[in-house]
Formats: C-alpha cells, sequence, structure tokens
C-alpha cells in the first residue's frame, strides 16, 4: 500500500495493479472449473478395484498415433502405472454397452476413462438416447466403486450443444467430467493426423488432459 501522501499517479498505478491481481487469479479460477467439474459427491468416493481402464472409441484406441503413442500409453508413462487401453476404432454407446462386462466391469476397474459419443453424434443417432446409455454405462461402472472421467467433446458435427448432454450426465453420476477433450487439439494441424483424430502430440495433449483430471484421486 502506498504510504500516506503518496502522489495520486501512485496511487492510480497500485489500485490498477490490485484489480489486475483479482481479474487474473478469477481467471485461473474459472479456468479450472470449465477444464474440470463433477458432483460433489465424488470427493468422498472410496476407490475399490485395482486397474485404470480406458474405454472408448477411436480417440481411445489411438487411430493415427504411432505404436506406443495413443493416450493410454502416453498416460501410463505420465504417471507410472499400468493402464489397460480398452479402446476400440468406430465405438458407438450401443455396441460399447454391448461390450462393458467383458472389457471393463469383468476386469476389476478403479478409474475408468471414457471417450464415447462421438460415432454416435456423427451418425446421426438419437442424441438423448445416445446419452441415456452413456449414463447406464457410467452408473454401472460407479456401481463397481470405481471412479469415472469422461473424456466429452464439443465439436460442430451436426450443430454444437453437446456439451450439456456430458455435464448432465456428470451430475447425475457422480463422473468427473472433461468438457471438451480436444480443446485447443481439433483444428489445430500440428496437433492433428485427420480432421478428427489427434497425431502423437494431439494424444499427448489428451493424455494430459485426463492426468490432471485423475491427480486427486490417484
Amino acid at each position: 500500500m502506498p504510504p500516506p501522501g503518496a502522489p495520486p499517479g501512485r496511487l492510480f498505478l497500485s489500485f490498477y495493479r490490485k484489480i489486475v491481481l483479482v481479474s487474473a487469479i478469477c481467471l485461473v479460477v474459472l479456468a479450472g472449473y470449465r477444464l474440470f467439474s463433477h458432483d460433489p459427491a465424488v470427493r468422498d468416493v472410496r476407490l475399490s478395484g485395482e486397474n485404470i481402464i480406458c474405454f472408448g472409441d477411436s480417440l481411445t484406441s489411438g487411430f493415427g498415433a504411432a505404436p506406443g503413442m495413443d493416450y493410454p500409453a502416453q498416460l501410463s508413462r505420465l504417471i507410472g502405472k499400468p493402464v489397460i487401453n480398452a479402446g476400440r476404432s468406430g465405438e458407438t454407446t450401443v455396441s460399447a454397452l454391448a461390450r462393458l462386462d467383458r472389457d471393463v466391469l469383468s476386469r476389476s476397474p478403479r478409474i475408468v476413462l471414457i471417450t464415447l459419443g462421438g460415432n454416435d453424434l456423427m451418425r446421426g443417432m438419437d442424441r438423448r438416447q445416445a446419452f441415456a446409455n452413456l449414463k447406464t454405462i457410467v452408473t454401472s461402472i460407479r456401481a463397481q466403486g470405481a471412479l469415472v472421467i469422461i473424456g466429452g467433446i464439443d465439436v460442430p458435427i451436426r450443430g454444437r450443444g453437446f456439451e450439456e448432454g456430458y455435464r448432465q450426465v456428470s451430475k447425475e453420476t457422480g463422473a468427473v467430467l472433461i468438457p471438451d477433450v480436444l480443446k485447443g487439439i481439433l483444428g489445430n494441424p500440428n496437433l492433428m493426423h485427420d480432421a478428427i483424430h489427434p497425431n502423437d502430440s494431439g494424444y499427448a495433449a489428451v493424455a494430459r488432459y485426463f492426468h490432471e483430471a485423475m491427480k486427486p484421486y490417484l
């Protein structure tokens, strides 16, 4: 704080600096809320199971990545723990639900990372049904005492607004949500293999998103 009798210009400069500092803090807080969100109950979850499983579509299987550069493999190196890649290219919420027991529930899940919904939306499937399927998947995993982290997407395919569907599933199930797991990646030629799938560097960014979201629960 400036001493009594300080020149008006100095007083103004001090006040301006305080405003800038407060604004910066608010932006950081809002950015954190925007990147990850979850129902407060998820903080109290007591995790059971043993394995970290990545379940989903081509974003999980790693289409467009070199061997060992899909996001589950890169995430495994980040956290220093094994990560199971249960991704399948072309997966929809319907086909994912059909193999949920075999590929997730039977493998002692502790933390499950999900990328689903993109293929449903691109193929014009009913949006409400797609998110109802996703909710069933998340609820089934949570019933086993596992944490679920959803990597949502918000891309200009058949209109926007998908983010709200992911938020609703997160709110109703207590899953952690990354609203747009391709944020800053999609449309960046340095991070994309094609119009839809990341390259090795893009998948590294996806791995970092999931890493930040799961840090409190490792």
